[in-house]
């Protein structure tokens, strides 16, 4: 991003992050933290680069572990909880809708083929499924409709 000489350094910066760096800011590498920063960067960069402009709401239950959603958004929107624009909303059906400037885009993540929970080393494959998700393109992860 091009900066002004006269603006702060700090401002408008932006990363990609690695599936460790998402790991280290959630506790641990899971298929909702992926998908809610590829959801995120997607937004960012498709519909407005300014995480001041930019709001988010995440429909989903409301517990872990569709709610660590929210996490991977901020991480790729720059939507925080500190600046007041993001919200979890509890809901049956898991979207997420982003505003800006009056206009607003959805986006709708696919279903997520999870390994069965009495799986030996569950865990382990959780991790990798989200492995595997950070390198998938965007339309194998969600679908995406602008208002």
């Amino acid at each position: 991003m091009n900066k002004r000489e006269d603006a702060c350094r700090y401002t408008g910066l932006d990363k990609e992050y690695s599936a460790e760096e998402l790991a280290a800011f959630h506790g641990h590498l899971g298929p909702y933290i992926v998908l809610g920063y590829r959801i995120g960067r997607y937004a960012r960069e498709q519909f407005c680069p300014d995480p001041f402009l930019l709001k988010a709401s995440v429909f989903c239950a409301g517990v872990p572990p569709e709610s660590c959603l929210a996490d991977g958004i901020q991480i790729g929107s720059g939507c925080t909880l500190g600046k007041r624009n993001i919200q979890i909303i509890e809901s049956d059906e898991i979207r997420c809708e982003f505003s800006a400037g009056g206009r607003k885009m959805t986006i709708q993540p696919k279903k997520i083929d999870f390994p069965a929970r009495d799986a030996i080393n569950h865990s382990l494959l959780i991790e990798r499924l989200a492995e595997d998700m950070y390198r998938l393109p965007d339309g194998d992860l969600f679908t995406v409709q602008s208002c």
